[in-house]
Order: structure tokens, then sequence, then C-alpha cells
């Protein structure tokens, strides 16, 4: 069904029954301490006799590491390369997809392969003392030839970043249709769009940049270690593996983290330095990154080049879609390897039905930050490229772009649809989401003010892979993450109900939605509901956590079978006591009711200690009230949208404004439409630093020439507009609850939509709209190469 959001501001939770907590726009529990400064953050961890962390960083772009000298340091320790390696392991990658030339990496390397690689560390008293104290090591480095590019490190005579490949290739694949089936559909085609279209290198600006505090307890052989990370799991494992050390020696703890959209799920060579520092020097060591070493130090994303063909009849029926996708990944495989290139090619076909579809993927090697995961994970790529095309067809035949994707979409009696890259699309109305999304934008969009502007309006329509699981579709493509998760509930002895989740939360408002889940199965209030994780002491295990949109797909939906366990036991204690039947109770307002006679009732606090002391159960009722459920989907979930853009152009500098903004979008079953707004919000903001501003840029010989916030040029209040936001719930049949991911949408679908509604609004050049940014000062240089 179709649901608008409802108007109004957000309610308390005091006005909100439990009975209705799903779909209710409750404000978030964790706002009070984020507002008022009451948060915990990394930089916030204080330790008594703690010393402060620097890292040494290679200045070139590619060289080989000679000596790293600390005899000029005044300094409590250097950490040099060489008693690194004799100290830790390598860093194996999690996703290794097959034919993938490298699968890990040191922790420092002997070889620096791009500026900002981190080769040592240095340990003072302060912050200051420890950055004046890298200046004095003398380091020696012995300068290679670089490989700023793909194109340099596709050439013959390349110089080679790894000698022992024989290859600055570091993976080739292909996907979907064969190459002579796509070729049979394209050869029997009326009409074929070519374009190469490419995608920016950006990096991400979270917030709160990275952090570690680590803290070794020789007496115990224990270390903790506080990390701004997403996946506080996974980087125990690979820390304890790395360091030698018994996981159950090894505790993480993610605090209040300030946004991480995929950067931070890794482990990252600074949180091994630091550990192993503190270790060496038997105190607390802290780190913390400035946003200069962000920018060159922080994985990257996207920097992918599609040589992408659509092929329709006469009837401008879609027949074939096809790419040939070269990703720039940088100067390693990190975490995920070739991930995002792999899921662009997956997601290609997008929400429309093809005879054929495939793409080949080529991942090369080149002296640059590594690439990785960041919002969006290579479907915003396979959007940008397909929804372009889909415009360029529409523009070249006389179709009206929402007809020709209508025409072409998967519809819902079609659903579940397998598509030609092997996805298997659940549920939804693609058409839908289209229709209304135009309906909207018609809406609020006039003819504009007499402005000389030129206005466009765009379409952006798009399928999310969302839930990363199950365990047996992830390991079918190579990866080796895993898909389930776990969630525990108990109800303590006063009736308040306590939630453990494995996935840990970045900004998402996960302490609200989980205790929304909770609290409308238990009849509790929702003051009464805690959610606590990011600690692996106390969190149920959880390797992938919060990454790929699946925590309230895959760790809700635990947490809702175990909320539905729980309440089954409250039902059987419950009925005990008050001498009926289970079915004809009911949990509300803090206590177990028989309905239609409210007076028989007992309270959920009276009951809860009598479970846990075992006192008047049931006949073969084990004491106590807590129910655990690990969720592992029989199939992945897809969310869906289609995003509008109205835009207006200045022809005489270049500057786009996006006058409107529309989305019209299906997660399934939504717990609190405020916070899937917020989500959505935020996304669309990413998607606008891709579409207009953000560009991470490199000189000839691999030198960074974006250094700082003055370059990197971010979405701030003024550019982003606002948004109409409409909802679709079709509950996946995978999930319960019925609830799909949706964190990644609005960065998948705005680059197109935004990039579309200029070529409308400047048909002249339409065929020139083929690379983000569309900075004012490309889309002044496109008009004025279009007239000549």
């Amino acid at each position: 069904m179709r649901e608008a959001p409802a108007g109004g501001s957000a309610l308390t939770d005091q006005l909100v029954r439990p009975a209705s907590l799903v779909g209710a726009r409750v404000a978030r529990k964790e706002d009070q301490r984020f507002l008022s400064g009451r948060a915990t953050y990394v930089d916030d961890v204080e330790l008594p006799g703690m010393l402060h962390a620097a890292v040494l960083r290679s200045p070139l772009a590619h060289a080989q590491v000679r000596t790293v000298d600390p005899s000029a340091a005044k300094t409590a320790l250097v950490l040099a390369p060489a008693e690194v390696a004799a100290a830790t392991s390598l860093v194996p990658c999690i996703w290794r997809l097959p034919g993938q030339r490298l699968t890990s990496y040191p922790v420092v390397p002997e070889v620096a392969r791009h500026v900002g690689e981190a080769i040592g560390l240095v340990v003072a008293a302060t912050r200051a003392a420890a950055e004046d104290e890298v200046e004095r090591v003398e380091l020696e480095l012995e300068p290679l030839a670089a490989v700023p590019d793909v194109g340099s490190a596709l050439a013959p005579d390349a110089p080679l970043l790894y000698p022992e490949l024989g290859t600055n290739v570091l993976l080739e694949l292909e996907l979907g249709d064969a190459a002579e089936v796509v070729e049979e559909q394209i050869a029997r085609a009326a009409h074929v769009v070519a374009r190469r279209l490419s995608i920016q290198r950006i990096a991400g600006t979270a917030l709160e940049a990275r952090g570690v505090v680590a803290r070794w307890d020789d007496a115990t052989g224990a270390l903790t270690l506080w990390s701004s990370t997403q996946s506080p799991h996974h980087v125990r494992d690979l820390l304890a593996t790395v360091l030698g050390l018994p996981a159950e020696s090894v505790r993480v703890v993610a605090p209040d983290v300030g946004g991480a959209f995929g950067n931070k799920e890794q482990l990252y060579p600074e949180e091994v330095l630091v550990a192993l520092a503190s270790m060496r020097l038997g105190r607390p060591v802290k780190w913390i990154e400035d946003r200069h070493e962000a920018l060159l130090g922080t994985i990257h994303a996207r920097d992918h080049v599609h040589e992408a063909r659509l092929a329709l009849d006469a009837d401008g029926r879609f027949l074939a879609l096809h790419s040939r996708i070269v990703a720039n990944v940088g100067s390693r495989a990190s975490n995920v390897g070739a991930g995002p290139a792999f899921v662009s090619a997956a997601l290609l076909p997008g929400p429309y039905a093809f005879e054929a579809a495939g793409a080949t993927v080529q991942a090369v090697l080149t002296n640059r930050t590594p690439t990785g995961a960041y919002r969006g994970f290579g479907m915003q790529q396979a959007t940008w490229v397909r929804e372009r095309l889909v415009d360029e067809a529409a523009r070249e035949l006389g179709f009206d772009p929402v007809d020709l994707r209508l025409r072409n979409m998967i519809r819902p009696e079609q659903l579940p649809y397998a598509t030609r890259t092997h996805q298997e699309y659940e549920c939804g109305d693609y058409p839908g989401a289209l229709g209304r999304a135009a309906e909207l934008i018609a809406e609020g969009t006039g003819s504009g003010p007499t402005d000389g502007r030129r206005r466009g309006i765009g379409f952006s329509s798009y399928v999310e892979f969302t839930g990363l699981g199950p365990v047996a579709a992830n390991q079918a493509v190579g990866f080796h993450l895993s898909g389930f998760d776990i969630a525990s509930v108990r109800m303590e002895t006063d009736g308040s109900v306590t939630v453990r989740m494995g996935t840990s939360p970045q900004g998402q408002g996960h302490e609200t939605t989980f205790a929304q889940l909770a609290a409308a199965r238990l009849g509790v209030p929702l003051e009464r509901v805690r959610v606590l994780a990011g600690d692996t002491a106390t969190a149920p295990y959880s390797s992938a956590s919060a990454i790929a949109s699946r925590s309230m797909a895959v760790a809700g939906g635990a947490l809702v079978r175990a909320s539905e366990a729980l309440r089954g036991k409250l039902l059987r204690i419950g009925a005990h006591l008050l001498e009926a039947s289970a079915e004809d109770l009911e949990l509300a307002d803090g206590a177990v009711h028989v309905r239609g006679a409210p007076f028989r009732s007992v309270s959920l606090a009276e009951l809860a200690e009598k479970a846990w002391l075992g006192w008047d159960l049931p006949e073969g009722e084990a004491p106590g009230l807590q129910a655990d459920d690990l969720h592992d989907p029989a199939g992945i979930s897809y969310s869906y949208a289609t995003h509008a853009a109205a835009v207006a152009v200045d022809e005489a500098t270049g500057d786009v404004e996006i006058e409107r903004y529309v989305i019209v979008h299906d997660c399934g079953t939504v717990v609190n439409p405020t916070v899937v707004e917020g989500q959505i919000h935020g996304g669309v903001a990413q998607g606008i630093g891709i579409a207009l501003l953000e560009e991470y840029v490199y000189d000839d010989e691999g030198n960074p020439v974006t250094g700082s916030l003055i370059d990197y040029l971010v979405p701030s209040s003024a550019e982003v507009p606002d948004m109409a936001v409409e909802h679709i719930e079709t509950p996946s049949p995978f999930i319960p609850g019925g609830m799909k991911g949706m964190g990644e949408g609005g960065t998948i679908g705005a680059p197109a939509a935004i990039g579309n509604a200029v070529a409308a609004a400047l048909p002249e050049i339409a065929h020139l709209i083929t690379q983000t940014p569309l900075s004012p000062a490309r889309i002044w240089t496109l008009l004025r190469s279009g007239r000549d």
C-alpha cells in the first residue's frame, strides 16, 4: 500500500502507545545526549597515564622505505616497518572475489604505494609533541616510478606496483550473460545508445574522523580498543589475528560514532599500530585523525569508468544492456577488494527487463589511496550509467523519459523476478514509484521564474541490494563475511527491557527504532526499553554489523523473532497467573491483561520478578525472561525508489541549483517514518555532493591536489533543498517484520536524477553529460564546447 507521511512534529515517547509503535513518528531517544553534548566519542575517552600518537606517512606516491631513523627524536616510542612486521601478520581482505590477485596486505609496508600511506607511528606525551617528533624522525625513501592513473597502469611498459604479480590488474571477471549473447541482441537492435560514463573518486567525510584508544593490561594479557568503527566484532577478530592474540583477550568498544558510511567497516593500520604501541609501552595510547589525514588515508570510493551500451527495438523495448567497467582500486585491495565494481555489474539492470544484460569488470592498481566501501557501494555507479543511457535513448528516439521507463519496467505481477545478472528481486511496485514521483514533481514545478536560467526535470529509478544475506548467497559470490545477525532481548526483574544487538550504530537511530520493535511486541512503554550495542564484551556476535543497509533487515529481523519468543513466554506465564488462556491475553501498558476484562491483569514487573526467582511458574517453564535469535535470511531483500529533481542552470556561470526534489521509495515496513526520512535526506545530500561538488584529484605524479575541505567541496545547507518523501510499503517475505534496508538509497539515486535534470535543461549538450561532478566549471566548459 502507498502511505503518505503524517504531518506535524514528531511525537514524544509518552504520547505513543506500545501497540502503535511500529510506524510511529517517535522522537529519537539518543538525540537528547547528542544535542546536549553528553555523547561519548573516541576523543572523549581519557585514561590515566595516556600517551598520544602521530602517524608517520609517506610523502611520495611510490617509494621503497629504506630507513626510519628515530635517533633525532625525543619521544616515548617510534614503530618502524621492520619492527611492526616482526610483531604482526598480514591483514586479510574479507571479500576475496574469485581471481583476485591480492588477498591481504601488511600493516605497514616496506614499499609505500600512495601519498599518506602509514609507514610508522610516533608516541609522545601529547598530540602536539607527537606531531613535532614525526618531523624529527629521519626517513630515507627511494623514489620509484609512479602509476598515477588507470591509463598509465595498463600501458605495456607500466611500472608494476607489485612486480611479483606481473601486472597492475587486480581482478578481471564477467557477470551476467556471455558476451556473444549480449552481442546477438545488440546486433538485432533498431537503436543503440553508447556512452563512456565516469564517476569520480570521492572521499568519505564523516563529521567524526577516525580515532583509536588502546589499553593493554600486561597482568591479564587483555587488550581493550576504543575505535570509531562501524564493525566492532570484525575489528576484534582481525586485530586478534594480526597481533597473534586469542580473540577472547581482545575487547573492541565502539562508543558514539559520528558517521561512517562504509569507510569505517574495516581494520585500519592505525588501529593495529596504536594497539601495538600500548603493548610495547604498557600505557594507554590515543590517536585521533585530523581532516588532512582523513582525506589522505581513509578509504576512498568510486573512481569508475563504464563503456556502456543500451540496445532497443523500434518500439522502445529494451533488448540489451552491457558495460565494460574499469575500476581504479588504488594502491592495494581494501577490505572489500573489487567488491564495489562487482556490485555495479550485478545491479546494472536496475528495475527493468532485458533480453540480455551483463558486464565485464577490470580492477586496476594505481598509486592512489585504496578505494572501498562507501554509501551506495557500486549501486550509485550502476544507476548513473543505466539512467543516463535511458534518458539519452529517450532523447534520441523522441520518447518521454517517464514513458520509456514505464514501458520497460518489471511489473509487480512479474515479481519475484530473476535478473540477467543473477539478482532475485522479491516484491514491490517499480512503476508505481515512478508514476507517483512524476506526479509529485509535476505538482510542485511550474514554468519557473523568468530569471534567464534554463530548467529541467530528471528521473532516476533503481533497485537497492540490502540485507547482506543469506550466508549461502554471500558465499556463492565469494563474500566471506557472514550474512546473519543475532539479537538478545531480556526483561529485567522490574519489567523494563534490555535489548543487546550485534549491529553497531553510527547515527542511524538504532536506539529508537530497535526499541520500537521490542516495545511494540512486549507491551512496554518505549522509555522502558534500553538498546545496547558496540561492545564486543557484551554484544551478540556480528561480523558484518552496520554495513550494506542490513541493520534493520537482518538484525531487526532477529530482534522481531526474539521479541516474539519472549512475548510468548510472558503470555504463558501470565495465563498461569491469571488462570486464563494465553489466546485471551494481551500485552499493553506494562501489564498482561485479559481481553474484555481489564481489571484482570498482572503487571510485567510482578510477572518478571516471579519469572527470575522461579516462583509460581507453569509446569515445565524454565525461570528467566530472555530470548536470543540468530537470523540468517532465506533470501536477499531489495529496496527500490524513484528520485525526481528539478534544476535551474545558469548558462553564464554553469551553476546548478536544485529547486525541487522528490523521492518515492519502498523499504518494506517503515518502523519510524521520521528516522527513515532523515536517512533519505542525508543520503540525498551525499548524492548531491557526488553530482555537483565532490572530487578527489591527483596530479600526473600521483600527488593529491585535494588536501583539505577548502579544496574538497561538500554540500552545505545552501545546496541541499527541501525534499518531498513518500513511502510505499511492500513487506519483505524474507524478513520477520517485513523491513528492508534503506540507508544507501538516497545516495544511489541522486546523481543520476540531477544529471538527467541538467541534461533536460541543456539538451544541446545532453550527450556530453557523462561525468560527475557537474561543477560550474564543467558545465560552463561543456556549454562552450557544444557551441564550437
